[in-house]
């Protein structure tokens, strides 16, 4: 685990972040260059991949803040600080350099804020992005746009169907090395441990798994990586089976959205890090059931829409119907 992928000047760069923001930008070129190939304007491409870029991050914090269950955690850090329990060691609580700081409940046995944040929700760099609140973000802020520049919309959009799932390959390595989107239990030859600390070992605490969370967790489904293989493998399935063999733009879009919701709910099952829940489903798997069946709704109306129509029968024809 290494939550820190390097430091600059004294400021340290966060994995997660870093590895986001590289894959994203690397799609984001492919894109361009996809463009220029088939004589489209590719600054259009460039301006709108950063402008959504932006609004993702927004639109996934704003989604981790109301549906991963921290709401009231935010709430309370800015107006009730003492109601804010962090689960953390003594040392922990009251270490400047751990970035805690705070007030040490013998009580309980938890740690307290020693102040209040009103901003802490706004800290989108430190963690805590979902990609959902991502996609919808992004997709708000592109179509606009792309109308505005009066560039073809599904034509961008199966770009997006490549470059995304690329970005998001990127981005759960990232996860794996700030310790986040962690597994279930298990004692499988490639299961992981994260050290003394870590949120596995926190949660596995929590649920009476492991007495402290300064002991190393017990061995989890690497769930970051099956993702970020899971990703790699919709970019290859939507870039080198659907994209040469598309009827009509928007195909490969269509596919991304299913497939990657479909890889994606299987997943949730083995996560165990704390996500919303409602009706025994994650909020992820939720929208991801929703954007299913907007996939197969897409792909039935553009298929319908780019279908020829049938040709008009000769004059002399409808005479002999008639």
């Amino acid at each position: 685990m290494r939550p820190e992928l390097f430091k600059f000047l004294d400021v340290s760069f966060p994995s997660y972040f870093v590895l986001l923001i590289t894959g994203f930008t690397l799609a984001g070129i492919a894109a361009a260059v996809t463009t220029r190939r088939e004589g489209l304007d590719p600054d259009v491409m460039i301006d709108t991949n950063l402008a959504m870029l932006l609004a993702g991050v927004v639109g996934a914090r704003v989604l981790h803040v109301l549906a991963d269950g921290y709401f009231w955690d935010y709430v309370h850090l800015c107006t009730d600080p003492p109601a804010v329990d962090w689960k953390i060691s003594q040392a922990q609580c009251l270490s400047p350099t751990a970035g805690y700081d705070g007030v040490w409940d013998a009580v309980k046995g938890v740690c307290h804020p020693k102040s209040s944040d009103c901003f802490a929700w706004t800290r989108f760099w430190a963690g805590g992005l979902t990609y959902y609140g991502g996609f919808i973000g992004a997709s708000l802020v592109a179509i606009p746009l792309l109308k505005r520049d009066r560039f073809p919309f599904w034509k961008a959009a199966d770009y997006a169907g490549i470059g995304i799932p690329l970005g998001l390959a990127f981005g759960r390595m990232g996860c794996l090395l700030a310790g986040c989107c962690f597994g279930s239990q298990c004692s499988l030859p490639w299961a992981l441990s994260f050290p003394p600390g870590s949120p596995a070992s926190e949660a596995q605490r929590d649920v009476h798994l492991l007495v402290s969370s300064n002991l190393p967790s017990l061995p989890v489904h690497p769930t970051q990586v099956y993702e970020s293989a899971g990703s790699l493998a919709v970019a290859a399935i939507c870039w080198l089976v659907v994209n040469p063999r598309k009827r009509y733009d928007g195909h490969v879009f269509a596919w991304f959205v299913g497939l990657y919701a479909t890889l994606r709910f299987v997943l949730e099952f083995w996560r165990r890090d704390a996500r919303g829940e409602w009706l025994g489903l994650s909020t992820s798997q939720l929208l991801g059931l929703a954007l299913v069946g907007f996939a197969l709704l897409l792909h039935a109306r553009r298929r319908h829409a780019a279908a020829p129509l049938p040709d008009a029968p000769a004059e002399g024809d409808a005479e002999a119907g008639a």
